[in-house]
């Protein structure tokens, strides 16, 4: 077999490198496209992309093929994870809100149609970086406030994955949208849980030219509870985050006639 001569002699750092080389010509592919270009039986990419996809290297999309995962697009820069100061800028704000409503806050934004959280708070830093958020976007308030200000191609294919998703839940596409119209208009998401009973409140954070960002969220213990203090909090942080975002001066461009180019 083909794959197999070319498969001989290669270390398991080669054949790996190759799987993820291979995305260079697609951001998504089946393990047979993976097998074929690089070069590998379709057995042995079988073992090597399931290892990829444990270690979130790789991950699976809805149809069941590959693509390359948040922790290496976050490396690559190839996702939405912008800008980069905004972790760095968002630490002392984050952290501030959990101290003063004793809850967990999240920053949000979105990769694609998903959600990528980090969490600062119950032994969390923003420090351990962005991970993928397995609640899907419509069912967070965190999600619909960045939904609320996202493209209509991005709100349409949230909208498809949760629909061919299906669930316990029922899923109104209608009411989605009813939902993020008003928090577009107020500015703020609230979800409730009915199995725990906290509510989800998040606020959206803007950048230079008014665009979104990113998305604030803390949870209350009730629908009631504490959610004044958590709301106040959470509006102060994402203001102010939003003013230390939109004067965030762009990347100085190179000097064209700097003496190196004489």
């Amino acid at each position: 077999m083909a794959g197999g001569a070319i498969e001989s002699g290669r270390s398991v750092a080669s054949r790996v490198a190759a799987i993820l080389m291979a995305f260079g010509s697609g951001s998504t592919h089946s393990l047979t496209e993976l097998a074929g270009l690089a070069g590998l039986p379709i057995s042995t990419t079988h073992r090597l992309v399931g290892e990829l996809v444990s270690r979130r290297v790789l991950e699976r999309t809805e149809t069941g093929a590959y693509r390359v995962g948040l922790p290496l697009r976050m490396i690559g820069g190839i996702s939405l994870l912008t800008p980069p100061p905004l972790l760095e800028r968002a630490l002392d704000v984050v952290s501030d809100v959990a101290a003063v409503t004793g809850s967990a806050v999240r920053i949000g934004i979105l990769d694609g149609n998903r959600v990528a959280v980090a969490a600062a708070g119950a032994g969390r830093s923003l420090a351990d970086g962005f991970v993928e958020d397995l609640t899907p976007a419509h069912a967070s308030a965190l999600g619909r406030v960045l939904l609320a200000f996202s493209p209509a191609d991005v709100v349409d294919q949230v909208v498809a994955a949760a629909t061919a998703a299906g669930g316990s839940e029922p899923f109104s596409t209608d009411r989605l949208r009813r939902l993020l119209a008003t928090t577009r208009l107020a500015r703020i998401a609230v979800h409730r849980d009915g199995a725990s009973g906290r509510s989800q409140i998040a606020v959206p954070v803007f950048g230079t030219g008014g665009s979104l960002v990113a998305a604030l969220e803390a949870s209350a213990p009730g629908a009631t509870a504490g959610f004044e203090q958590i709301r106040g909090a959470l509006l102060v942080a994402a203001g102010s985050l939003s003013r230390q975002l939109a004067t965030t001066p762009p990347p100085e461009e190179p000097d064209i006639d700097d003496e190196s180019t004489g």
